[in-house]
This record gives C-alpha cells, structure tokens and sequence, in this order.
C-alpha cells in the first residue's frame, strides 16, 4: 500500500523504549491508512485503488507497507484517512475492552482513565452506548470538558481523582476500572473497585506497574486482575472482521466519533511520540507521510 496516514499508539512507545524487546533494525508503527498499489496472487477482495487500514501490521511508519489481505480493512467515503488510521487499533481495543474484560452490566459504574486520550474517548462513548455510568479522569478543565460533551457522568481532575472521591461517586465502588495509565493510576484504581470488581490494566502510559503480590487483589475485596492485549481478541480472522465492521460502522452512521488531536510529518516521528507521552494532546495522533 501507498500510505495515507500512520496511527501513533503507546505501544509505538514501548518498542522503542524496549519495554517490548525487538530485534534490530526495527521500523515501529502497526496501523495505518492508505491506497492498495498491487496486489499478490494470493489476495482476494481487493484491487489496485482501493482505500484501505489496517493495524497489527508491523513497520507502519513508511511510506509503503506490505500487509496480508486480511489484515486490510475497507475504508467508506466517509472517514478521511487520519480517522481510518487511528481508528483501528485504538477502536478495536475500545471495543474489546468494554464488551469482553470485565464483568460490569448495564447501571454499573466504571472508571476510565485518561479519558480524553484517544481509546479513552472511545471507551466513554461505548460505555454510556452500553448503559453504563462512567467516571472519567483527566489533567486539564478543557479535557474535562471534552470528556462530558462525549457523555461522561463525572469527571475529575488528577489532584481530586482520589479512591475515596470515586467511592463516593459511585456508591461503594466501580464494578470496573479501565486504567491505561498504569504505575501513576494503579493503587488508585484498585482501591476504586467495589467488591468482586475488575481491574482491567491494558496500558501504561505513566511507566510499568511494579510486581503486585496477589494478596492486594484478596485485601481489596476479591477483585479481578487482568492485564489484556488486543491480539488475543483479534485472534482469529472472523472476530477481527466483525469488531472493525462494528467500529467502522458506528464511525460512519455517527455514534462513535473519534478526535485526531495531531499531526506531525512522518519525519517528526520522534516529535509525536514526545507529546504522546507528556499528555499534551487529546484525542489520537497521527503521522503524515506525504510531508
């Protein structure tokens, strides 16, 4: 594929970093967007032309990409090419994160962190579909802002966003916490959980949480603990199809909208991963590869 837009994701972060160790030399990068050049003898479904995204796709900051026909997903007339290529890592990990971690149903209260980030705001807006009550936390009044008009029920602010403040918001407890924050956020949110709660840990952008005795989760009321990636819910062809199907039709017909807070040039690369993780921007980030 000729590449339209590169997605930027933590995970980008953590390679580089060697939290995730890769062999060298590596090209980061797994989700993009952009227009089908050629295509192998293998390949059905597509031709040259056609706009496509994608993600678990290694060596997606470029400006071309080779990826397995089934890893490409149909981008409609109505989503431009930075939307489709953020939309898919960060939305499908939405989805899978809302519909099949945790053991909340609709009424309950969950907790999101970092709520005006990019899967952070797509988790707010899956769970209120779902008919949860969400509490959400942020750094600043103008993300605070964000996160309401997308339906969040409260929001706080790092200094208030306090276990006791989010008991008291919701009765007891959350029945589940959604932290992608990690080392910053972790006691906190343990300590939001009502009993039988479940932490459901999918990142950290604030640093690795530290080695946690099993014997917290039985002191915080026999809470669940799960530390989830995204390709064990993509693991098969179908399951893939039918979340990005789900995603890419709520982006279409409106229900789910999805910010793109950034752009740098592809050759700001380093650029965009510097405000990534100072939390300067809202919403994704994406690179251009065309400047």
């Amino acid at each position: 594929m000729r590449t339209t837009a590169i997605g930027v994701n933590f995970i980008d972060t953590y390679f580089r970093e060697g939290i995730y160790p890769r062999d060298l030399p590596f090209v980061p990068g797994s989700e993009g967007a952009g227009v089908v050049e050629a295509v192998g003898a293998e390949a059905r479904g597509l031709v040259v032309g056609d706009r496509v995204a994608w993600c678990q796709v290694p060596g997606s900051y470029a400006q071309y990409v080779v990826a397995p026909a089934e890893a490409l997903v149909a981008v409609p007339d109505g989503v431009d090419d930075p939307v489709a290529a953020s939309m898919l890592l960060q939305g499908l990990t939405a989805h899978y994160l809302i519909t099949d971690t945790h053991r909340a149903v609709g009424g309950d209260t969950v907790l999101i962190t970092a709520g005006a980030g990019g899967v952070g705001q797509l988790l707010i807006q899956m769970a209120v579909a779902r008919g949860f009550r969400v509490i959400t936390t942020t750094s600043t009044e103008e993300k605070a802002g964000l996160c309401r008009g997308l339906g969040a029920h409260h929001v706080l602010l790092y200094p208030d966003a306090t276990a006791e403040r989010v008991r008291e918001l919701s009765d007891g407890g959350v029945s589940a916490v959604f932290d992608g924050v990690g080392r910053d956020t972790f006691d906190t949110s343990l300590a939001s959980l009502e009993r039988r709660g479940s932490l459901v840990l999918f990142g950290a952008a604030s640093g690795p949480v530290p080695p946690v005795d099993p014997q917290r989760l039985n002191a915080a009321g026999s809470v669940f603990l799960t530390r989830p990636t995204l390709a064990d819910y993509i693991a098969t062809a179908d399951e893939y199809r039918d979340r990005a199907a789900e995603v890419m039709g709520a982006l279409v017909d409106g229900t789910l909208r999805l910010t793109v807070g950034a752009t740098f040039a592809l050759s700001e690369a380093a650029d965009a991963h510097r405000a990534l993780q100072s939390r300067a921007t809202t919403g994704s980030i994406t690179l251009d590869p065309t400047r």
